[in-house]
C-alpha cells in the first residue's frame, strides 16, 4: 500500500486478516511512482537504462556511421526514454538535463 498526501492517516489495510505492508515507492506498468509523486527515481532508472543501451551499441559496432547510429538510437534507445513520458514527464531542470 502506498499512501499519498501529507494529511493521510496511513491506515492499515487488511486482506484475509493479513495486514498489507506500506511502501515508499511502487512500480506500475514499468513506471516507478514515489510517495511524494516526484519522478527523480523514474528519471534515474531511465537514464541508467539508456546508458546501458548506449554501451551495448558501442561494444557491438565497429563501424559507426551517422545513419546507422541514428537508426539504432531511434529503435533501441529512444523508447526507454519516452516510455510513459506523458505520465512521469519531468519538469525539474535536473531531471530534464539528465535525460
Amino acid at each position: 500500500v502506498i499512501h499519498f498526501g501529507r494529511k493521510n492517516l496511513n491506515a492499515d489495510y487488511r486482506v484475509n486478516g493479513r495486514v498489507l505492508r506500506n511502501v515508499e515507492e511502487q512500480r506500475d506498468l514499468g513506471v516507478h511512482v514515489h510517495r511524494s509523486l516526484k519522478v527523480a527515481t523514474q528519471v534515474d532508472r531511465a537514464v541508467k537504462k539508456a546508458y546501458s543501451v548506449l554501451a551495448f551499441i558501442n561494444r557491438g559496432l565497429e563501424f559507426k556511421s551517422c545513419g546507422v547510429m541514428l537508426q539504432l538510437y531511434m529503435t533501441l534507445l529512444r523508447p526507454h526514454l519516452e516510455y510513459c513520458a506523458q505520465f512521469w514527464s519531468p519538469h525539474y531542470r535536473k531531471d530534464v538535463e539528465a535525460l
